[in-house]
């Protein structure tokens, strides 16, 4: 049986993906950002969240 918390962990990652693809496309339309930056952005972003989240699954 999965634990609340790992339930709690996942969907607080989910959440956090979603903002931040949020904040990326407010990024790239009001400031004219290059793709290539918030690609980065993005790829930094989630390498730290796996970082963090995949050993506490574990």
């Amino acid at each position: 049986m999965v634990s609340h918390m790992t339930v709690a962990l996942i969907a607080f990652v989910a959440l956090s993906a979603v903002l931040i693809g949020a904040l990326a496309v407010v990024m790239r339309m009001r400031h004219k950002y290059s793709a290539n930056l918030i690609g980065a952005l993005i790829g930094a972003l989630m390498c730290f969240v796996l970082l963090e989240t995949i050993p506490a699954l574990i």
